[in-house]
């Protein structure tokens, strides 16, 4: 299964937000519970219809999104 299979986009699941699977796990939080220190497994142990892939995804569609060619600084 490749991420374009794992990470879905359905205007009638969480308002449209990238989701794992097409089950209402949006992308931005398992993102949310990785940076507050949890691991994998733990994320697992706690989501049981969640896959180690599942998470991979995340992580990889969060790095295809910091692909800019530059950034401006917004004005104060």
């Amino acid at each position: 299964m490749s991420m374009s299979d794992r990470i879905t986009l359905d205007p009638d699941i969480c308002h449209g937000k990238p989701c794992i699977r097409g089950m209402r796990y949006p992308v931005e939080t398992l993102l949310e519970l990785l940076a507050g220190g949890m691991s994998t497994e733990q994320i697992l142990a706690d989501y049981e219809d969640l896959e180690r892939e599942d998470i991979l995804a995340a992580l990889t569609y969060a790095a295809r999104l910091t692909h800019v060619k530059r950034m401006d600084r917004l004005a104060a």
